[in-house]
């Protein structure tokens, strides 16, 4: 599987090629270039050995000019042999740009030092092709550790599967899994494929897949044979390839090729992120398409020096080859790419998928931050969590009237009221009911014991017959209602039993998550839901947002967001389906629990693949300290060109000119390495 898994990799690698030679992505893609493989006789370290050969034949070229009495000739072979081994890699990409008819970063540093040998300055023509291939080889060494982090993730499936077929257990590779295969998975190792448990019990890192710190318990489905399509699966029975068993044998089915699994389009489409451009990438595109034309230009102009000033054209043709060099804009042009690879690989790593360095950006801008309501800052199910008796009637007898009637209906409200209501018990000596009849929009009725009980709203205790409801009830349900809970009044015979209060609760680490959002400088941030306006209000309030909007149809949701976006840059959080067309208007659409989510994964601008709010101020402190990073290399890359260019029109010596150069783009690259370690602040 990590080879089918590397092949996609490479085909994206394929597709960064031709984004890189169309007009759209620009001429000039410096990142592109790091995916180079730079093999050889040395392998992937011949570049390199490369440089530091031509290193020690400038060094002895040197050496023997100045302290023995060899003829200069053989000084000069040395030098020419420098020559050959520091321009090799350089000459074989410009070539390879040329053809595409593209001007590269490597043709004007061969021109340069062209220059200086053709003036005789063969030492330092040397110099220049030494730094600039060591530039180039350790950019290349520290990108690839950007790029390995990704393609680790590859690495995560294993290449082989014991699986059983007709009663016999046997190993094949993971590639020749067929949905429905029954697959054995042993303590300690790692999950094979995305499917269900049917056997065993066990924990499971998924911190591989969906960043969790803590191992997910499996169990297997109750009926296997009705279980096919994974994605309706509680995350209790679901696993996901590359993910860890630990301690307990475990038996799966598997209900997705090697090549379809979570695993495979993560890698995928974090692949596919290194090919979208950044607004900032855009930027400096632009920048260059205008710069690099303008930086000949001013070349050439210097090479006509002598007709103005009194120098020789071999001093002239000196300088203007060492503004070439200065000019050159290697570190503005990996600034941003190196950030990008870095960040979106860090978060791969976390448990969160963004989609390209547009997001990565966008979601470091955020004024303002849009959640769906239910199962996004809610757990999504109602629970039972007020239980008022009336008069002389107790909890349980209240309770057990309940539980009786609701049990016979098949509405969520009534599977709460069961579910909780029995744990809250201190006797289950509930009866069956019977002959329910649903009362529409109102409320339901039924036989127990041979009395009558009604459940429902206040409302529909003016349209049925018997005592009318009792002021301590009216205040009740008015109290409750206020502090955001669903109302349920029980009437057996003609006694109120009391009230039940039913809310979707807030999730635990929903309070924590808003918090830190706002420690991130987030400043705004408004709950929407289709629920009624004292709901939302209930609800924000507990988990500390300001601003919660209610009673929103779909539509609604839409509009608001458009409206949002009018007045700053905004995020809708929502799962990725309901919440499809609200998150595509946002500026960044955020989907919860994408994992093993076909649609979160394509609808979502980044995902977060575990159902976990955690994972959000993750996501946005990362994508805050890419945005500095970026800043910071840009500054910084447009500093020096802007103090060599004048400098080296001046008198600066091409040779100090190229260690400041290469020097800049080292420090750019090593920068935005830091992503790869970023941790957020506890």
């Amino acid at each position: 599987m990590a080879q089918q898994l590397s092949t996609l990799m490479s085909n994206s690698h394929h597709d960064d090629h031709q984004h890189e030679d169309s007009d759209e992505h620009g001429d000039h893609d410096h990142a592109q270039e790091q995916g180079h493989k730079h093999g050889g006789i040395f392998g992937e370290k011949t570049e390199i050995a490369f440089s530091l050969i031509c290193g020690g034949l400038l060094l002895a070229g040197y050496l023997i000019g100045k302290f023995t009495a060899a003829p200069d000739s053989v000084s000069l072979a040395f030098y020419i042999a420098a020559y050959f081994f520091g321009g090799y890699f350089a000459a074989r990409e410009a070539i390879e740009k040329l053809r595409n008819r593209t001007f590269e970063i490597d043709f004007l540093m061969l021109v340069a030092a062209a220059g200086a040998a053709t003036l005789g300055e063969w030492a330092e023509g040397a110099l220049l092709l030494f730094l600039f291939s060591l530039g180039h080889a350790l950019e290349h060494y520290a990108m690839g550790r950007a790029r390995r982090a990704i393609e680790a993730l590859a690495e995560l499936a294993p290449d082989f599967a014991l699986v059983r077929r007709d009663g016999v257990s046997s190993e094949i590779p993971v590639d020749e899994l067929k949905r429905g295969d029954t697959v054995i998975v042993k303590p300690d190792e790692r999950i094979p494929a995305d499917g269900f448990v049917t056997k065993g019990e066990s924990s499971v890192n998924q911190a591989p897949i969906t960043g969790e710190s803590i191992p997910v318990d499996k169990r297997p489905v109750e009926n296997p044979d009705s279980a096919e399509s994974d994605e309706n699966i509680s995350p209790e029975h679901r696993l996901f390839a590359g993910s860890i068993n630990q301690s307990g044998a475990l038996e799966m089915r598997v209900t997705k090729l090697s090549g379809e699994t979570t695993l495979a389009r993560v890698v995928e489409m974090v692949s596919a992120a290194e090919t979208q451009r950044s607004p900032t990438q855009q930027f400096t595109d632009k920048f260059e398409k205008i710069f690099v034309p303008s930086v000949l230009a001013l070349v050439v102009l210097l090479l006509f020096a002598p007709f103005v000033i009194d120098e020789s054209f071999a001093e002239s043709f000196y300088r203007a080859m060492a503004v070439l060099v200065a000019a050159s804009p290697c570190a503005l042009a990996i600034s941003t790419p190196s950030a990008v690879l870095s960040g979106v690989a860090r978060a791969a790593r976390g448990g969160v998928l963004i989609k390209g360095g547009g997001p990565l950006e966008n979601l470091g801008q955020l004024g303002a931050i849009a959640f769906d309501k239910t199962g996004t800052l809610t757990e999504g199910e109602p629970k039972l969590t007020d239980v008022a008796p009336h008069g002389d009637a107790t909890e349980d007898e209240l309770l057990q009237t309940a539980i009786a009637v609701e049990a016979l209906s098949d509405h969520p409200l009534a599977a709460a009221v069961v579910r909780d209501g029995k744990e809250r018990l201190s006797e289950d000596l509930t009866r069956d009911a019977e002959d329910l009849r649903s009362i529409t929009g109102r409320g339901i009725r039924a036989t127990l014991s041979g009395d009558i009980v009604h459940i429902g709203k206040d409302d529909l205790f003016s349209e049925v017959d018997g005592p009318p409801l009792p002021e301590e009830i009216l205040e009740k349900v008015e109290s409750l209602e206020t502090e955001g809970r669903t109302t349920m009044i029980v009437r057996r015979g003609d006694r109120y039993l009391g009230v039940l209060g039913l809310m979707d609760t807030p999730r635990e680490a929903a309070k924590n998550m808003i918090t830190r959002l706002r420690e991130l400088g987030v400043k705004r941030m408004i709950m929407i839901s289709g629920d009624n306006q004292k709901v939302a209000n209930a609800v924000a309030e507990e988990v500390g947002i300001d601003e919660a909007w209610g009673d929103l149809m779909p539509d609604d949701k839409v509009a608001s967001i458009k409206k949002l976006r009018e007045e700053e840059e905004v995020a809708m959080v929502g799962d990725g389906v309901n919440d499809a067309p609200a998150m595509a208007n946002a500026t960044v659409g955020i989907a919860m629990g994408a994992a093993g989510s076909d649609v979160a994964l394509e609808t979502a601008d980044v995902a977060l693949m575990a159902d976990d709010l955690d994972h959000l101020p993750f996501a946005v402190g990362l994508s805050r300290k890419t945005s500095r990073i970026i800043k910071q290399n840009l500054w910084f890359s447009l500093g020096v060109v802007a103090l060599l260019v004048p400098s080296t029109i001046f008198g600066m010596r091409m040779g100090i000119a190229v260690l400041f150069h290469e020097g800049s783009t080292l420090l750019v690259v090593v920068n935005a390495l830091r992503l790869l370690a970023y941790r957020e602040k506890p």
